[in-house]
């Protein structure tokens, strides 16, 4: 199976302690062959996940993000990013979410879920749990999803958003205005042959919420489809 290379984490630790054009380009070489791995190691994630989802990513090529910072408005931001990311969309319009994966020494992780739901979007998620605030409790609750990947993430109101009262029981729930879900994984796991494996299973062990979300948000209030 697939596995990231200890040659690209050791790249990524030498392009963050030499962040300017001059080494990168002296030391193009050693991205050119990180960028393999990746490709090949995301590849094979993308043959898993289409397994048991469908994913409108075709390929590592697209679903990777550019090393290249955009620095045309930041003049004193880094070049490069010294990390590799990668975002699996899934088919729209009745599948939402999307999966993430950052390789970065001392901090890789997946994520997924929801990071800047529009108005509408918002609007009725946060419609369905002041509804359904025990149906997202039983989810988000399961043994399973809470030891994987413990409480959902995200930006905050700080009371409680317009419309909705102080004391409703999924009030902590309602407050949310970004909501997703993170795991870490450390070098030695990044570096080990089931890595692959375990990016997959954790894809995988969001489902049960990622069905649910696209429910929601294919439907409106009374349960009519809207897309």
């Amino acid at each position: 199976m697939n596995s990231i290379s200890p040659h690209t984490l050791r790249f990524l630790k030498k392009l963050a302690a030499n962040n300017n054009r001059d080494w990168f380009l002296k030391n193009k070489h050693l991205y050119d062959e990180s960028q393999a791995n990746m490709i090949e190691f995301v590849d094979g994630l993308l043959v898993q996940l289409n397994k048991h989802d469908k994913i409108s990513t075709g390929s590592a090529k697209r679903a990777l993000y550019r090393i290249y910072a955009d620095v045309r408005f930041h003049k004193n931001r880094a070049p490069y990013t010294a990390r590799f990311a990668a975002h699996f969309g899934r088919e729209k319009p009745f599948l939402r979410g999307g999966y993430n994966l950052v390789i970065k020494p001392g901090n890789s992780f997946v994520s997924c879920g929801f990071y800047g739901p529009n108005a509408d979007d918002l609007k009725r998620i946060r419609q369905d749990i002041s509804y359904n605030y025990e149906d997202w409790n039983k989810i988000l609750k399961a043994k399973k999803f809470r030891t994987h990947f413990g409480t959902m993430q995200g930006e905050q109101v700080k009371t409680a958003p317009q419309g909705f009262a102080k004391d409703h029981p999924g009030i902590e729930l309602l407050r949310y205005k970004q909501f997703y879900f993170r795991h870490h994984f450390t070098d030695k796991e990044v570096l080990a042959p089931d890595f692959l494996k375990k990016v997959n299973d954790s894809f995988r062990n969001i489902r049960p919420w990622f069905d649910y979300m696209s429910d929601v948000l294919t439907t409106d209030a009374n349960g009519e489809l809207i897309v």
